[in-house]
């Protein structure tokens, strides 16, 4: 019985970077040998146990033969004489092929540690193929590790590609695609997610809204960018340098999907694009199970950003009514989510990157006077409800007039 630290642990310790979960192979045992020695089982699919002391997971070595479609879709095979290097075969990507000994000697069989000093992201064996969610893992590594320049082996590349076209990719199951996609959006650089998608043709399968944005141009005295698909990753990334919350990054992926079904004879303007936007961003979280947190701040964004973008110009009805559509005065963390989504909008613009976006402060001042009216003392003058609905109504159209 030989136990083995492997995968993202060995990948992440030559990076340089911190461990965050560290991951065992065990060569050479039972499960019954794994629980005489006191791990507790945990695996459903596969032999996996719970180290009795540290709970970190140790699975048997074992291998895998496709018997269906999708992540789901194998047959394990785990015995005391598959070998390490049989069950790191059977990984995804070379950088996740290796293992390190219990004396911290590298073993890397498939030249990981090659690829992880030339940036570069490539399949173990043809059994790669077999799991369509390789495909979105290799996309949010490109994002994760974006800083070091990490890019997709031109075979690798195709055989997601093959995986696209024989429909393999069709058989992902949304709550998976969902998880990946915010881990992605967690990540340095989440727009490479969606650009490696697209140079495999996952993109216009997976997730066509985004898809249909490339190749769509916006007025150039506006979008210096142009086209609306470049604009869209420009605001992603934009949104991971100014917030580390995925629901911000999701709200600013999600603002301009309504561009994408403007008729092209309308084009480069694109108006009603927000509301349009709106049912295209419910649609997208209803097919992939997107929790409601995330839902809700994209759809407000897709609906409102232009008000931020137009503060100073808007009349104080219509700002006090854009402060009750996105349920700020009882979440007021949601505006500060909706205004830092709108600011990377405006820093998605080519040149406008370290610009001033003077509107994210004059919308604060905006909510902030309204929010001020003290709402008990207006229902203390009585009446019913819509009286004193439209008193408090009133008194923050005022508030906010003060500031504008």
């Amino acid at each position: 019985m030989k136990t083995y630290l492997v995968g993202g642990a060995v990948r992440d310790k030559l990076l340089g970077l911190p461990v965050q979960d560290r991951d065992y192979v065990v060569v050479g045992a039972t499960p019954d040998e794994m629980i005489a020695n006191g791990y507790k089982p945990v695996g459903a699919d596969f032999p996996v146990f719970l180290h009795p002391e540290t709970k970190e997971e140790y699975a048997l070595a074992r291998t895998e033969r496709k018997s269906g479609h999708g992540y789901k879709g194998f047959k394990v095979y785990a015995a005391p004489d598959v070998t390490l290097e049989d069950d790191l075969r059977r990984r995804d990507l070379t950088i996740n092929a290796m293992a390190e000994d219990e004396s911290g000697n590298l073993i890397d069989p498939f030249q990981g540690a090659e690829d992880l000093r030339n940036g570069v992201l490539r399949h173990v064996s043809p059994a790669f193929a077999e799991d369509p969610v390789r495909i979105l893992r290799v996309a949010r590594f490109t994002a994760r590790y974006a800083r070091w320049g990490f890019h997709v082996a031109h075979g690798t590349n195709k055989l997601m590609r093959e995986m696209v076209d024989s429909g393999e990719v069709d058989h992902l199951v949304p709550e998976r695609v969902w998880q990946e996609l915010e881990r992605a959006l967690a990540a340095d650089r989440p727009s490479r997610f969606f650009v490696t998608l697209r140079g495999c043709g996952a993109l216009a399968r997976l997730f066509p809204e985004i898809d249909a944005l490339f190749g769509v141009p916006q007025p150039e005295k506006h979008h210096p960018e142009v086209d609306t698909g470049v604009h869209a990753m420009l605001v992603l990334d934009a949104a991971a340098k100014l917030s580390p919350d995925t629901r911000v990054r999701f709200a600013a992926l999600m603002h301009d999907l309504g561009k994408g079904t403007t008729p092209q004879d309308e084009w480069p303007k694109h108006i009603g694009h927000e509301e349009r936007g709106v049912e295209l961003v419910k649609n997208f979280c209803q097919r992939f199970r997107v929790p409601n947190e995330h839902r809700d701040l994209a759809v407000l964004t897709a609906r409102y950003h232009a008000h931020c973008h137009r503060i100073a110009e808007l009349r104080p009805a219509t700002a006090v009514d854009t402060l009750e559509g996105l349920d700020g005065f009882r979440r007021p963390e949601r505006v500060e989510q909706f205004i830092v989504a709108c600011e990377a909008d405006f820093r998605g613009r080519s040149g406008s990157e370290d610009k001033p976006y003077p509107q994210a402060q004059r919308f604060r001042r905006v909510f902030e006077a309204a929010r001020a009216v003290d709402t008990a003392a207006l229902a203390a003058q009585g009446g019913k409800g819509p009286d004193i609905g439209a008193r408090v109504r009133e008194a923050r159209i005022a508030a906010v007039k003060s500031v504008l």
